[in-house]
């Protein structure tokens, strides 16, 4: 028989108030509460969707991106990969690395030192050799995730504010970081309505039955809980409108 160790003891006691499904300012508050109490480091708060889609058809596939009002509380490195003037503009914005072909042969020779890649269209022809390379990375800039645009200004802007993406797995899954357990419970449910509202807003038109399967709040190293789905428009409302 498998042995509880104190910490999940401890976890357990925690939530022995909590009643399943619940709203997802409940599910915050407890998750804080057992980070606060149980873990040495400051955790993340993670959002766990299954969702009623057929990722295998075309018309069924979720992918979009959402600006997180409360940032996610990590420093994001952009790289720009973009031709003449726009290299200068990535640069004012605050790319923390830009260049043409000079930084793609960069890339190649295995420098990644950047969470995100920004490419303006016409310089996408020069990532074309590196597609192996950064596919498996997730750093492939994509027009749905709005990582290919002449915007780079916006594009950077966003990325730092706390700009996410968010696209549904094989198994209909979406899994997205809502910033730091240290958060304020208001900044963390604010991001987490904003996630959700963009997620159902992402609903394939061609989707049937349900959609939200199940919901769940996580922290890094925390349980799971579930969130009552139900709730969750008016939630929305609540906080961001």
């Amino acid at each position: 028989m498998p042995t509880i160790t104190k910490r999940q003891q401890k976890i357990l006691e925690l939530l022995e108030d909590v009643e399943q499904p619940c709203s997802g300012k409940d599910a915050i508050k407890a998750l804080k509460k057992v980070a606060t109490e149980t873990s040495k480091f400051d955790e993340t708060l993670e959002c766990h969707m299954r969702l009623g889609v057929e990722v295998k058809h075309a018309d069924q596939q979720v992918r979009s991106t959402v600006v997180l009002p409360a940032g996610t509380g990590k420093k994001v490195r952009i790289a720009v990969v973009a031709k003449g003037e726009k290299i200068k503009e990535a640069e004012a914005a605050g790319a923390d690395f830009a260049g043409a072909e000079d930084l793609v042969e960069k890339i190649q020779g295995g420098f990644f030192d950047f969470d995100k890649l920004v490419a303006t269209p016409d310089a996408m022809g020069l990532l074309g050799k590196l597609g192996k390379v950064l596919g498996p990375k997730g750093l492939m800039p994509n027009p749905k995730a709005g990582t290919v645009t002449f915007d780079i200004k916006g594009a950077i802007n966003e990325l730092k504010a706390g700009r996410v993406e968010f696209r549904a797995d094989k198994q209909g899954m979406v899994h997205v970081p809502l910033g730091k357990m240290n958060f304020t419970e208001d900044a963390l449910m604010k991001n987490f309505a904003a996630l959700a509202d963009a997620v159902i807003k992402a609903k394939p038109s061609a989707a049937k039955g349900t959609y939200l399967k199940s919901v769940y709040l996580s922290s890094t190293m925390g349980p799971g809980i579930k969130i009552d789905s139900k709730q969750l428009p008016m939630e929305i409302k609540e906080y961001i409108g």
